[in-house]
């Protein structure tokens, strides 16, 4: 076969230094009109940007601060700038013009930089100044910081603060702040740490919310403000006091909620009016209108209200009002307020109304969608929807949808399972979906909805049917029900309950498989008499018996990063489940009492054999780290664990619920399925998936080129590892040669996977097309770097 990495290498080089020159013709048309607007006071171009001093600060967090810039640098390497280079070399014609040492620029940014130390602490810190010509009219600019002592507080006071039913509550609050520590008296506290002008005013909004919270509806920033002073012994030593002028305190007014169907003019002609004191509070009323085409019901807009009128005023659970609304996904708020007719609410009264001014969504809608696909080959699919959105009147929501596809399978991937000879083929896969979900916690959580951290519950019902092609099995079945709860708690914590799914499986193995099967077993495992191992072969084919599971999962997720961007903070995810224990009481209690069989008969006669179950409990980890680096430059590495364990009489989890490894958002340079157990060749797998999954991913991303058709172009560099291993309990991989995939402590590592490469990301605002070229570093059937085979992957969205 022709070593395919040279025409690779040419394709990739000459596709970027075509978009180098298109980048080149942007920058140039960009860098005309930026010099349209600037005021340049010198012809010296600025080359190098220097920091000194600065042991404290972080070089890249001063550059973030200062307007100063030289030409932008591709792919971050200091002074390697190609598109100035292009327009010195073509006299101006094209290429980024330079950019201009501004001395008024400087000093701004020498004002900028002093700003940001004194807001760190150091309230002596002196910034300086040199501008060096190292070369005709090409100038280094060097900022010279001396730091100085940074300052401390010592002490914190509170002063304003008003009293509260109990004394404790006061006492409470100002202890659980993160500055202080103990207790000096009534409202002074230690703090003995540096000064930092965020965490005041950090201090200082934790005041404001608090007293927002209980009924000091009008304060404002101004109404807290923090008096820093300097002990006399030691200057550096400071004492902090909040002074605090709360206002009075405030009460929940009338609500007033109207809802329009959307089609102009507003006829509100259904109208009523809450009185009852289980929902209000001495005089004050819920006033309801709506148009009739809105098709919702009164007691849906009043479940929303987290308040009551007539209450103290609560800030945090008028928000979350607010948020109760919009999570409804069956209407929109064209307005709210704490006034009619402006947007600052009226604090000459004593109470504070809510008005809510809503609009519901379209009722029904289809969709259609064409989409490309890659797992094996490449693909393509249809997809079509109904949605049928506030379906019985009360933000429930149906969704029906349907989708197909078709991927081309080559014959080179077919041939890394098979021992002999195959052909290329076509996958199918479909699926039925029916979704119902309805926004709020229904039996038997309903008791914590609309309570503190279940304040956006949803109640997701799910009926799907799907078939599909793979490479070792196909599904020709899969009928699943599900029943979930989701909570988001805060912006960051989010609850998952799967409290009853249910899985009825029909695989069976794909033809290459039988060959394998065949070579490895004799003939008689196509219907004659002359098997060489029967026990095995039968072990093997336990695999594909329909299957009956029943899972009950618990997932945590613990996120503080964009979703789609993933440039920063982190993501974690666990869970743990157990499985087979409805098949089990069914089998023990209902079929055949006081016998275990360990199968069940076939429901809906969806299959004629009977279907087997196992039961197990199952954990795994996720944690994703995202570090920038620089400005256009970021770090990424994720850890992910789990473990899957039979319990009682059963020896193997359900072929559907272990673990697999290999595919463009997995272990790169291997295709789904296609990885372990262990060091088991793939032609050589008789049980699929495993038990165990250890792996660990690390990517650095660098932004290269900007806004070029609408998206950055983001160079990666990666390495993926990892691998799966059957458990300790699987008994149906007894024989020495499938004993290569067992876990064990001693070796494990040496099947420790690992492929690295080069990538290629189109980062648009809400999306991210991924292009990723693999070598094998450690290839488990070839060793480490001996596999010169470059594999492609697409992908949308980051791999993690």
């Amino acid at each position: 076969m022709r070593n395919p990495l040279p025409t690779i290498s040419f394709i990739i080089l000459s596709f970027l230094f075509t978009v180098l020159l298109t980048s080149t013709a942007q920058v140039k048309v960009l860098a005309q009109n930026a010099s349209v607007v600037s005021d340049s006071t010198s012809n010296d171009v600025v080359r190098r940007i220097r920091f000194s001093g600065n042991k404290n600060v972080k070089d890249r967090t001063l550059e973030t601060l200062i307007r100063t810039k030289t030409n932008r640098e591709f792919l971050g390497i200091p002074r390697f700038t190609p598109w100035y280079y292009f327009w010195e070399l073509s006299n101006g014609r094209f290429g980024e013009d330079p950019i201009y040492l501004d001395r008024s620029v400087v000093a701004n940014d020498m004002e900028r930089i002093r700003l940001y130390y004194e807001s760190l602490g150091y309230l002596r810190v002196n910034v300086d100044t040199t501008i060096v010509e190292y070369k005709t009219d090409k100038v280094e600019v060097s900022f010279i910081v001396t730091e100085g002592t940074p300052s401390k507080i010592e002490t914190i006071s509170y002063k304003g603060l008003p009293f509260f039913a109990t004394l404790e509550k006061r006492i409470d609050f100002m202890r659980d702040s993160p500055l202080t520590r103990d207790r000096i008296n009534d409202s002074t506290y230690t703090v003995n740490r540096q000064y930092n002008t965020q965490e005041l005013g950090s201090e200082q909004q934790r005041i404001i919310n608090f007293l927002k919270n209980n009924g000091y509806a009008s304060i404002q920033k101004d109404s807290v403000i923090a008096l820093v002073q300097t002990q006399q012994q030691d200057s550096t030593f400071l004492d902090v006091q909040f002074r605090i002028n709360p206002g009075k305190v405030f009460r929940f007014g009338d609500v007033h909620i109207s809802l329009a169907d959307g089609t102009p003019p507003d006829n509100y002609t259904q109208i009523d009016t809450v009185s009852s004191d289980q929902e209000v509070i001495d005089t004050t009323r819920i006033f309801l209108k709506k148009e009739p085409a809105a098709q919702t019901k009164f007691s849906l807009l009043t479940d929303q209200i987290l308040f009551k009128p007539g209450d103290v005023y609560n800030h945090e659970l008028y928000l979350n009002t607010i948020r109760e609304y919009q999570n409804l996904g069956m209407l929109f708020i064209r307005r709210f307020g704490q006034n009619q007719e402006g947007s600052q609410p009226d604090f000459s009264q004593s109470s504070i109304p809510t008005y809510l001014d809503l609009q519901s969504l379209t009722k029904h809608s289809i969709g259609a969608e064409i989409f490309g696909m890659k797992r094996y080959g490449f693909g393509t699919g249809l997809g079509v929807d109904y949605t049928n959105n506030n379906a019985f009147g009360k933000a429930e929501n149906f969704s029906l949808s349907a989708n197909v596809s078709f991927e081309f399978v080559s014959k080179s991937v077919l041939e890394e399972i098979a021992d002999t000879s195959t052909q290329s083929s076509i996958f199918r896969s479909y699926e039925l979906r029916g979704d119902y979900t309805v926004p709020r916690l229904n039996f038997p959580f309903a008791f914590l909805d609309n309570t503190r951290f279940f304040t956006s519950g949803l109640t997701r019902y799910s009926l799907s049917y799907s078939r599909s092609d793979q490479l070792f099995f196909d599904i020709n079945s899969d009928v699943q029900f599900n029943l979930r709860y989701e909570v988001q708690h805060n912006p960051r914590f989010s609850s998952f309950l799967d409290l009853i799914e249910l899985d009825i499986v029909d695989p069976s193995p794909t033809d290459e498989f039988i060959n394998n099967l065949r070579n490895d077993f004799g003939s008689g495992t196509s219907g004659d008499s002359t098997t060489a191992d029967p026990i095995e072969l039968t072990r093997i084919l336990e695999d594909f018996r329909p299957q009956i599971s029943s899972v009950i999962r618990y997932t945590f997720r613990n996120q503080n990063t964009d979703l789609i961007k993933r440039n920063r903070g982190y993501f974690s995810e666990y869970s743990i489940s157990t499985g087979g224990n409805i098949p089990y009481i069914v089998d023990k209690y209902v079929v055949t009492p006081d016998t275990l069989e360990q199968n069940l008969p076939s429901l809906f006669k969806v299959s004629e054999n009977e279907l087997s179950y196992s039961r197990y409990i199952k954990a795994t980890a996720d944690y994703r780290k995202y570090i920038p680096i620089s400005n256009s430059a970021v770090f990424a590495w994720r850890l992910y664990g789990g473990i899957a364990q039979p319990y009682g009489s059963s020896t193997t989890i359900p072929l559907n619920r272990r673990f697999f490894a290999g595919g463009s958002n997995d272990i790169r340079g291997w295709g789904p399925f296609q990885l372990g157990p262990g060091s088991i060749k793939s032609e050589d797998v008789r049980i699929n998936g495993g038990e165990i999954k250890l792996a660990a991913f690390t990517e650095a991303r660098q932004i290269f080129i900007r806004d070029v058709i609408g998206a950055n172009w983001h160079a990666a560099w990666y390495v993926d590892a990892g691998n799966i291993w059957y458990g300790p309990k699987n008994d149906a991989a007894d024989d020495e040669e499938l004993e290569d995939g067992r876990f064990k402590f001693n070796d494990f590592y040496n099947q420790i996977a690992v492929g690295t490469g080069l990538g290629l990301r189109l980062d648009w605002e809400y999306i991210v097309a991924r292009f990723d070229f693999t070598f094998r570093a450690h290839d488990l059937e070839a060793g480490w770097f001996n596999n010169k085979k470059l594999y492609f992957s697409f992908g949308i969205g980051h791999s993690f």
